[in-house]
């Protein structure tokens, strides 16, 4: 008699068994489409999906008009479909409603409801919501300023390896925002961040290293951080770079290089980077200067800033 008593439960189990299986293979096949670029048919089977509650379809189902992916980009639907998922918890489906609420995108802007949505995400561990969760404590937006806070959540996120976190950490304990002033412990996020190519910490690390704040005054390597920053286009540290060859710090002298990346944080409008290209083409041979316009068109040519 025991038996059967166990046998509803068990052909229960079965049912939901089936059930999870299928909606596991439903929701494969959508990800299978979309990986090979049929758009068409992921929608189709996200779609059914959603509708039945499917949290990760609906998250699927929200990028998919957000980003105009087999519909027509519709903001307003990304957002119906995000916070469906939202509403159960689905941290990327919060952070991305943070976002549009923070740009006003799909939505009038509301600093606070983005506040909202970020601290949800953040609570469950996704580290791009802790690192605008604490960009929001810094900046005092959608809620009181509060630099020690912002300090906390960008370390939660900077020990996930988020570089833009690593970067504004490292800039809070260089400045002694939130924290101790501390020169060591902002060149080690400085130079996490830098080591993954963000190239405002490659810039930050080199200024570091050229006045000496957190490691021992080392030009050359001020100089190595600068040229990795530059060549990404970043315009302070092309006007550096001009600086350091102007000046022969950390390279020998050479006032083509001096004139060429001056003239590449000049086209990007940085401030001083004019009037350094003019001190340094006062200095130059007829030869010199052509030799750096030619340069500077060809760096340019090749798609660069």
């Amino acid at each position: 008699m025991l038996f059967y008593r166990f046998i509803p439960v068990l052909m229960f189990t079965m049912v939901f068994w089936l059930l999870a299986n299928t909606v596991h293979a439903d929701f494969q096949a959508g990800q299978k489409a979309y990986d090979r670029g049929d758009y068409a048919t992921a929608l189709k089977e996200w779609q059914t999906l959603a509708e039945q509650g499917d949290v990760r379809a609906q998250y699927r189902l929200g990028a998919m008009y957000h980003d105009g992916q087999g519909v027509s980009l519709d903001y307003a639907e990304a957002m119906r479909w995000y916070r469906l998922a939202a509403d159960k918890g689905h941290p990327d489906a919060q952070f991305v409603l943070g976002i549009m609420y923070d740009i006003g995108q799909g939505v009038p802007r509301n600093h606070v409801e983005a506040v909202r949505w970020y601290r949800l995400a953040a609570e469950q561990g996704e580290a791009a919501a802790q690192y605008h969760l604490g960009s929001k404590y810094a900046t005092g937006q959608g809620m009181p300023q509060d630099q020690a806070e912002a300090v906390r959540w960008y370390q939660l996120s900077a020990e996930q390896g988020l570089p833009q976190a690593q970067f504004n950490l490292g800039f809070m304990y260089a400045t002694g925002r939130g924290v101790p002033q501390d020169g060591a412990e902002a060149v080690r996020w400085y130079r996490l961040s830098a080591d993954q190519g963000l190239p405002q910490a490659q810039l930050n690390l080199g200024l570091m290293y050229a006045t000496g704040q957190g490691v021992p005054q080392d030009d050359v390597e001020a100089m190595r951080w600068y040229r990795l920053s530059g060549e990404q286009g970043f315009s302070w540290a092309q006007s550096k770079l001009g600086e350091m060859y102007f000046k022969g710090q950390g390279v020998p002298e050479d006032y083509i290089q001096a004139h060429m990346w001056a003239s590449l944080a000049a086209a990007q409008h940085r401030k001083g980077a004019v009037e350094l290209g003019d001190i340094v083409a006062n200095k130059m041979t007829l030869e010199q200067y052509v030799e750096s316009r030619r340069l500077t068109r060809e760096w340019l040519a090749q798609g660069h800033q």
